[in-house]
């Protein structure tokens, strides 16, 4: 006999499978969903997180640069005021001392806001570098005498041996100098008083090999790895505070790899010193373009226009600059500084960047569509690069970042460039 409930089973059976599997199908589609729905989530939070990291870190830029710049301004009349007293006639040794200790204090200060600035720029990327063939010994003198101050200041001991003077590197020498004079400083730093530094420069196959040694606490096992990382300082003694931000290693070390070199760090533990190895390629090029010879020795006296709103920084640069013979007149403003320069008269024009009323850039602009030929010398509290680049693009002559070494500037006022516009 035929089971005719047979087909009936099996039919139930594939209708109970195909239940099943749609069931697990709709499961599947909506963990698929909602799986969609966390990718779709997780993505717009990713990119919400980098916009807010990208706008941290420009706030971030933006408030060190105005840092920077608020702190500055008051270092430039003091730096400015200590330059004068050096020049002034039979000063005593108790102010020769205060003056120097002056001196070096607004120095450093100077130098920690710019490793400071260089690190915030280097994290965003918005530092370039003017490469051109320089030499080993043009670079290594330049950091020595940067860094001299203070280890003359502790009594320590520099010796420099430069196997091959002559040697070329393709980099920038700006940079490269602040490579060893970070270096040097962070040697005179970690080593007592009346300690021994090393400063050796030589040819290997891999390049330049410079290395930096000092006699003094040496790195612990732990802190090596990290040395080069951003505010990552050595231990501090409870006699002595050594100071400094923790940014001077990590600005070298970003600075040489844009030069296509590596830089390592060696210690054989607390007290025992340490050593910094920096590897640089060697340019092809055999010898270095002479610099332009500079003004030594007698100069004219120059009639200079002084535009700068903060009073202290005016009054003392203009002090200054008359002590060097020059005949100097104050304007306060934009407004009025830029009266006095369409008036004529004056060889050079040296002009703060923020003024009230209007501003530098706006001064030198219409100076120069009114066809002033005065050789004009831009002060800043900000030294990034594109404030440098609007400044020259309005028609300054030369940008010179708050404060000013006084020499710098003179050697300005001196050059054989400053004598050709005034010469036109």
């Amino acid at each position: 006999m035929l089971d005719h409930g047979q087909p009936s089973d099996d039919g139930a059976l594939r209708e109970a499978d195909l239940r099943a599997a749609l069931l697990l199908a709709r499961a599947e589609n909506e963990q698929l969903r909602e799986a969609n729905a966390n990718l779709v989530y997780a993505t717009v939070r990713a990119q919400t997180l980098q916009d807010e990291a990208e706008a941290a870190n420009q706030r971030q830029n933006e408030f060190l640069a105005m840092l920077a710049h608020e702190l500055r301004n008051p270092l430039a009349p003091i730096s400015m005021a200590a330059a004068m007293l050096e020049r002034m006639p039979d000063i005593t040794p108790e102010l020769a001392g205060l003056r120097n200790v002056i001196s070096r204090q607004t120095e450093h200060m100077a130098r920690l806001l710019d490793d400071l600035l260089d690190a915030a720029r280097i994290s965003s990327g918005k530092i370039t570098l003017d490469i051109a063939p320089v030499t080993v010994a043009d670079v290594v003198e330049r950091a020595v005498e940067t860094a001299q101050p203070r280890i003359a200041e502790r009594d320590q001991q520099l010796a420099v041996r430069v196997a091959d003077p002559a040697l070329v590197l393709d980099g920038d020498r700006v940079r490269l100098t602040q490579v060893f004079s970070n270096l040097l400083a962070n040697a005179s730093k970690y080593t007592p008083d009346g300690g021994h530094l090393t400063l050796e420069a030589a040819a290997t196959p891999d390049g330049l090999q410079v290395v930096v040694g000092d006699n003094g606490t040496g790195i612990d096992t732990d802190v090596l790895p990290h040395i080069f990382d951003l505010f990552t300082q050595g231990p501090r003694s409870l006699a002595r505070s050594e100071g400094g931000l923790g940014v001077g290693l990590n600005v070298v070390r970003n600075l040489v790899h844009m030069h296509g070199g590596t830089v390592h760090a060696h210690s054989d533990g607390a007290g025992q010193g340490s050593r910094f190895t920096v590897t640089l390629p060697l340019s092809e090029a055999v010898q270095v373009p002479a610099d332009s010879p500079q003004q030594t020795g007698e100069h004219d006296a120059c009639r200079v226009l002084l535009i700068e709103d903060n009073v202290d920084v005016c009054d003392t640069l203009k002090g200054f600059l008359e002590l060097d013979a020059h005949d100097v007149t104050a304007a306060y403003d934009g407004t009025a500084g830029l009266a006095l320069a369409q008036r004529g008269g004056f060889d050079v024009l040296i002009c703060d960047i923020g003024l009230p009323g209007i501003d530098g850039l706006e001064v030198i602009r219409r100076l120069r569509a009114g066809g002033a030929t005065v050789y004009a010398v831009a002060l800043s509290g900000y030294g990034q690069a594109q404030d440098r680049a609007n400044a020259l693009a309005a028609g300054f002559d030369q940008y010179l970042v708050k404060p000013v070494r006084p020499d710098t500037l003179l050697a300005l006022i001196a050059s054989e460039e400053c004598r050709a516009r005034r010469a036109v």
